[in-house]
């Protein structure tokens, strides 16, 4: 798939600096390689079939979103790609605000103005002559008008599903919660999270519970699930497996290719931890990155039956219980390596046709992050990521992170970096409180989305996403305190 360029976007991108793959019309992604010349993006997959190229794109005011073509089929002739880009964008935003407005949603009369401007921009650059410079700069202004057309039918969607949400009950539409760590046992931690959350995750590491062989460390777990008890929070525990990289207890290693000994072991200690607080914690994460793997060099189809026996031990210990699963990249970037051979999607879906007691999956949703992170995504590619989840039909978790701080972050054990302007502006305390206050109502507005979480409270703790807690690193609290306290308490404004 060939793409032309225009000045001056021609002249910053990079082979290396390209972010995109190309996907085919059921959303699966290709493994992708691309390449720059002066004036042209190349893009090669192994069939060539009809496909959607997806790329994160400059948008003034609004940093470097994942922009996607309508579905196109290879030709010799290369493509405009700003051009195409403007096409895709607005064809995405008239068939999102068409399906809410015959299922009964009231669209603004400023989005029906804003998209008939940003239509007319497209139709002026597509009847332009090829060579007339104008033909860049009206696709250009005609995205620009498409993303403000999204924001304001995304905004009215979103009030709009949570005023009928909180006329029809009289609690917070889901779980809005933080995974904890021992500062939230001190009185001005404890205090701050409650003003924040009414659900604790806690962490239930294997690594740190059981570093050695047959020996255990739970008191650090008992005392916050004794805390948040008394503070009459909802308790989530886990995950209780981390199958990321260097995510399973080093004696392990051993046992990495003894298909028989591992899931062993593995069942032995989720039996363990489940059986421990049966009937105190009554939601798990029972597993975690299955999806991308890493662990032990294990494979992709091991992964997926570990996953299975872990989530068959976790039901078969308490048949009350409700049992997730954490899926890294939702959104599948990562299959542009083509190291992976199943979506994320598919992933579950295995699960849940197994029927193995699978009650929900958590999808790792974070922002402002490199190299293998999430790609920035408007809150319109969020919402439509949702509903493609919630055709799954189980309850749906989302966990959220973005960074206060560009500065490195020496408590952050990922491998993950902060990258700037790729948001509306560079990353501090009050965008990341902007980006929360965005993303959190849209999740919640969601029928299918039970649950909210922080990816960790306090900087000053290890963790794996940098600058993303609630409390900085020297003690403060940040701006994004009070979105999420608005949110606790019902408060639309």
């Amino acid at each position: 798939m060939r793409f032309s360029l225009h000045p001056p976007i021609s002249s910053l991108l990079t082979s290396g600096s390209v972010q995109a793959y190309l996907s085919g019309v059921d959303g699966r992604i290709f493994p992708t390689k691309v390449a720059v010349s002066d004036s042209e993006i190349t893009f090669q997959r192994p069939m060539s079939d009809s496909c959607k190229l997806n790329i994160c794109w400059p948008v003034a005011g609004r940093g470097t979103p994942v922009l996607a073509t309508t579905s196109l089929r290879e030709r010799d002739q290369p493509y405009d790609l700003v051009l195409e880009l403007a096409r895709g964008k607005l064809s995405e935003v008239r068939d999102s605000s068409a399906a809410w407005e015959q299922a009964g949603m009231v669209i603004p009369e400023a989005f029906g103005r804003v998209q008939r401007e940003a239509f007319e921009l497209l139709a002026r650059a597509c009847t332009a002559s090829n060579d007339d410079p104008n033909v860049a700069v009206w696709a250009t202004q005609s995205i620009e008008k498409s993303c403000y057309a999204a924001s304001l039918v995304m905004d009215a969607y979103t009030i709009q599903r949570l005023t009928n949400i909180r006329r029809t009950h009289h609690q917070s539409p889901g779980l809005l919660g933080g995974v904890v760590d021992l500062t939230v046992l001190t009185p001005v931690g404890s205090k701050i999270f409650q003003q924040a959350f009414n659900t604790a995750s806690i962490p239930v590491d294997w690594k740190s519970i059981e570093p050695t062989e047959g020996t255990y460390c739970w008191d650090p777990i008992d005392q916050l699930v004794n805390h948040c008890s008394e503070q009459r929070n909802v308790l989530r525990g886990g995950p209780l497996i981390d199958l990321s990289p260097n995510g399973l207890p080093q004696w392990l290693a051993p046992w990495a290719n003894d298909f028989q000994n591992l899931p062993s072991f593995v069942c032995d200690y989720i039996e363990t931890a489940v059986n421990r607080y049966q009937g105190r914690i009554r939601l798990w994460e029972v597993s975690s990155y299955g999806n991308t793997g890493g662990a032990l060099g294990l494979g992709e189809d091991y992964c997926l039956a570990l996953v299975a026996r872990t989530l068959e031990a976790a039901t078969r210990t308490d048949n009350e219980g409700q049992f997730f699963i954490r899926i890294e990249s939702p959104w599948g970037e990562y299959q542009r390596h083509g190291q992976h051979r199943l979506s994320p999607f598919q992933f579950v879906d295995a699960l849940v046709r197994s029927n193995l007691g699978l009650s929900g999956v958590t999808l790792d949703i974070n922002v402002g992050y490199g190299p293998d992170a999430c790609f920035t995504r408007e809150m319109l590619s969020i919402s439509k990521l949702i509903d493609v989840w919630s055709m799954l039909q189980v309850q749906i978790h989302v966990n959220i992170a973005c960074p206060s701080s560009s500065q490195s972050d020496p408590l952050a054990t990922g491998s993950f970096k902060v990258e700037n302007s790729v948001w509306k502006q560079n990353w501090s305390e009050d965008a990341q409180a902007e980006w929360v206050e965005q993303v959190v109502p849209v999740l919640l507005a969601k029928p299918s989305v039970t649950g909210v979480f922080l990816s960790h409270f306090n900087d000053a703790v290890s963790h794996r996403y940098p600058h993303a807690g609630l409390i900085n690193a020297e003690g403060r609290t940040k701006p994004m305190l009070e979105p999420l306290r608005r949110q606790l308490h019902n408060d639309l404004s």
